[in-house]
């Protein structure tokens, strides 16, 4: 017997502007990539690196982001369709895009930004990023809140949510809060791996730490989430677990080396 749970009715569409509608998610999105530039701008400011550098890693990184995710939805999750309606993948308005194909993105953007801009090192970047990607991940996972959408199986904990919009009786995990608290945790320890720790000057260490923490939490948590597409239904993995292995394993290789390489100077 269910005792207690939320009844989730909320618009994805904040308001209305005319033709134009302002949703949530989009919303969401780019507050969340605003807060990574300003958590990053004070690591660039505290190591006295160039503000020059901060405009440039910006657009590196929105671009790559929006695209990974884009492509990474696409190719992974609806290539069947996809790949007979090409032209529909340019439409990001009507939705649809995968954290994992923005990760994606971002290690592409971030080689290209290492080469023409800091040269300092491909993992050397990553370091700083992603305490504030860690950010931007809660704030995108409220997004999906906001839209009613991958949310977890049923549950019978008394906070679970039934997600109106999606004509759902039960109560449901509400997944899109737990993968936002692990996201803050991530946060918490990365900001202390750098401030309190100088973590940055074991080259990837944060990083690693970031990778294990985000998609092993992600990997764990897939078990109690709802198939996306149906052709997940039988796997024994689905296509987010199975996109969250490289990454979980190269966080640890990364910590491993990082704790038996010298500490750097800068």
């Amino acid at each position: 017997m269910f005792l207690n749970f939320i009844t989730w009715n909320v618009d994805p569409v904040l308001v209305h502007l005319g033709p134009l509608a302002i949703r949530w998610y989009g919303l969401l999105w780019a507050i969340g990539i605003y807060a990574t530039l300003l958590i990053v701008q004070r690591l660039f400011k505290h190591e006295g690196l160039p503000e020059a550098w901060l405009d440039k890693l910006f657009m590196y990184t929105v671009i790559g982001t929006i695209i990974g995710a884009r492509l990474g939805h696409c190719l992974f999750y609806e290539w069947d369709y996809f790949s007979q309606h090409p032209l529909e993948i340019l439409y990001i308005w009507h939705g649809g895009l995968a954290s994992h194909g923005g990760a994606i993105g971002i290690l592409v953007a971030m080689y290209f930004f290492n080469k023409n801009v800091s040269k300092k090192g491909y993992i050397w970047i990553f370091d700083r990023l992603v305490i504030g990607v860690a950010i931007c991940g809660f704030s995108i996972r409220l997004g999906n809140l906001m839209n009613s959408e991958i949310y977890g199986s049923v549950t019978t904990m008394p906070w679970g949510f039934i997600f109106v919009r999606n004509r759902e009786t039960l109560p449901m995990h509400p997944t899109q809060i737990y993968e936002m608290l692990y996201c803050l945790i991530t946060f918490a320890v990365t900001w202390w791996l750098y401030w309190k720790k100088e973590a940055y000057r074991r080259t990837g260490l944060i990083f690693g730490v970031f990778l294990l923490g985000i998609f092993g939490s992600r990997f764990a948590l897939e078990f109690i989430k709802n198939t996306q597409e149906a052709f997940e239904a039988n796997m024994f993995l689905n296509m987010g677990q199975i996109l969250s292995i490289p990454f979980i394993v190269w966080g640890i290789w990364l910590i491993v080396r990082s704790l038996k390489t010298p500490l750097a100077l800068n």
